[in-house]
C-alpha cells in the first residue's frame, strides 16, 4: 500500500490482519520498477502519496507491471479524474472515506479477475473482419500490425469477440471485466467501449465492429462500412448511441 493515512491505515490493518493478509506499507513515492521484487499480488495506492507526478507514476505502473492488479484508493475526485485513472489502466477506483472491509472486497474482486483471465487460454485467434484476436498473446492484429491496446481493451475485445455475436449487457460486461457488480449511473463500460471502437475504427475505417443498443449493451460483429442491419436488432445508429452516452458520462 501506498498510503500515509494513519486513521485509515490503522483501521485497515486489524482487518487485514483478520483475513490473514501480509502487507506492506509505505509512505512516499516509489519507483514501479522497485515495485516488482516485492512480488505483491496487488498494489493500493493513494495518488496524494505521489504528489503532482501521480499520473506520470500510475502510467508508468500500469505500463511497466502489467500483470499487477492496481486499486486507486484516494480522497475526493472529479469524474474527470477517475475515468482518467482507469484510462491509464487502475483496475479500480474507490473514494476515501471509505470503508475497509468495501476496499478489501473490491481488492479480491480484482485479484480474482485477474487470475481467471491468467488461465490457460485456447491458442486459436478470433477472426472479424479484418482483426485476429491472439487470446494466448493479449493481442489484436489489423494486416499483421498490432492494435494499441491497454490490458482493459483488450479484454473487452476479447469478451465481445468471444459471445458469437451477441448483445451483451453492460452489466454483464462490467462483472465480467471488473469482478464486482456494477454501480447505478456507472458509465466505465461506455467508456472503454468508445475508447476500443475508435482505435479499431482508425486501423480498419472500412469495418464497424463494435455496435451499440440503446439501453441494453453491446454486440460484436464485423460489418463492412454501410451494411444496413436487420431490423430485428432495433440497434440506434453508432453515432446517435455514443451522443447519448457522452450526454449520460457529463451529467454523472
Amino acid at each position: 500500500m501506498l498510503d500515509r493515512d494513519s486513521g485509515f491505515l490503522q483501521v485497515l490493518d486489524k482487518r487485514l490482519e483478520r483475513v490473514g493478509w501480509e502487507r506492506r506499507v509505505l509512505g512516499s513515492s516509489i519507483a514501479p520498477q522497485a515495485i516488482l521484487p516485492m512480488r505483491l499480488s496487488a498494489v493500493i495506492v493513494d495518488l496524494a502519496v505521489i504528489g503532482p507526478s501521480c499520473w506520470e507514476w500510475l502510467e508508468r505502473l500500469c505500463t511497466e507491471l502489467p500483470e499487477l492488479p492496481v486499486v486507486v484508493c484516494t480522497g475526493s475526485s472529479t469524474v474527470a479524474q477517475r475515468v482518467r485513472g482507469l484510462r491509464l489502466g487502475a483496475d479500480d477506483w474507490l473514494t476515501k472515506p471509505c470503508h475497509p472491509e468495501e476496499l478489501i472486497a473490491r481488492v479480491e474482486a480484482v485479484v480474482r479477475r485477474r487470475r481467471r483471465l491468467e488461465a490457460p487460454r485456447d491458442s486459436a485467434p478470433i477472426l472479424a473482419g479484418e482483426v485476429e484476436i491472439h487470446s494466448d498473446q493479449y493481442q489484436a492484429f489489423v494486416n499483421g500490425l498490432s492494435i494499441d491496446l491497454t490490458r482493459r481493451e483488450f479484454e473487452l475485445i476479447e469478451l465481445l469477440a468471444g459471445s458469437g455475436g451477441r448483445v451483451l449487457e453492460r452489466e454483464f460486461i462490467y462483472q465480467r471485466l471488473w469482478g464486482y457488480s456494477m454501480v447505478r449511473g456507472d458509465r466505465s463500460v461506455d467508456v472503454f467501449v468508445r475508447k476500443l471502437r475508435q482505435k479499431l475504427e482508425r486501423v480498419s475505417p472500412q469495418w464497424r465492429y463494435i455496435h451499440t443498443h440503446f439501453g441494453i449493451g453491446y454486440r460484436f460483429a464485423a460489418e463492412p462500412v454501410g451494411a444496413v442491419a436487420p431490423c430485428k436488432e432495433l440497434a440506434l445508429p453508432d453515432a446517435v448511441s455514443d451522443l447519448s452516452e457522452e450526454f449520460d458520462l457529463v451529467r454523472t
